[in-house]
């Protein structure tokens, strides 16, 4: 006589009556490895991707701060000379650090809105570990 049973990843495998205990706790025991090895495959995979996203936004954070300070020397240079024509230097340089820190405020909040959108929770592992434990309720008696 011969039962229908289902595995954690949906196939329906024949159980036979005649099973002995060990061979079904073995059964057992192997679905449950298989599914935490896929579980785990499942959150690596996730978390590969949201740090392959933090870093490139990192990168480019870092090339918009070297490419910025080289631009906010140079034009800070040029606008200090054309304003020393109206006014003295020291009030010239002041008057381009404040608009540098106007700059950085607005590309601080920029990068750390970029930052914010990167979610380091295995979202899919989390839900499948869900199904999961609904799948395991059922069975146990």
């Amino acid at each position: 006589m011969t039962v229908s049973g289902s595995s954690p990843n949906g196939g329906a495998r024949p159980v036979s009556v005649d099973e002995s205990v060990g061979e079904l706790v073995s059964q057992l025991t192997s679905d449950l490895g298989d599914l935490t090895r896929q579980e785990l495959a499942l959150a690596k995979a996730e978390l590969q991707a949201e740090a392959k996203k933090a870093g490139k936004g990192a990168g480019m954070l870092g090339g918009a701060a070297f490419a910025g300070w080289m631009v906010a020397l140079f034009v800070s240079f040029t606008i200090m000379w054309a304003l020393d024509e109206a006014m003295d230097l020291v009030w010239a340089a002041l008057i381009v650090a404040a608009l540098w820190a106007v700059v950085a405020a607005v590309l601080a909040m920029r990068g750390r809105r970029e930052l914010q959108q990167v979610s380091p929770k295995p979202d899919q592992t989390v839900e499948s570990l869900k199904e999961d434990a609904q799948w395991l309720k059922p069975r146990k008696s």
